[in-house]
């Protein structure tokens, strides 16, 4: 079956039409991947540091408790 030229350019337009909105979609996507990950990596740092601040706290209570009563017994010896 034979196309006219005009038929040919319109189905033309449509597959680019279509292609484009594909792209489109692929990069909303991408973006929205990579707003994840990295979110994620904000919070797995997040939760790390707090980890941390929270061993050098319960480390810092203990270190001061070991000195003060080390103190306290050589006053009292």
């Amino acid at each position: 079956m034979r196309h006219s030229l005009a038929q040919i350019e319109r189905e033309f337009e449509q597959e680019a039409l279509l292609d484009r909105q594909r792209r489109e979609q692929l990069r909303r996507q991408a973006i929205q991947r990579t707003r994840v990950r990295r979110k994620d990596r904000i919070e797995k740092h997040q939760k790390l540091r707090f980890l941390l601040l929270l061993s050098t706290i319960a480390l810092t209570v203990v270190a001061v408790t070991w000195a003060m009563f080390q103190t306290l017994a050589w006053l009292m010896g």
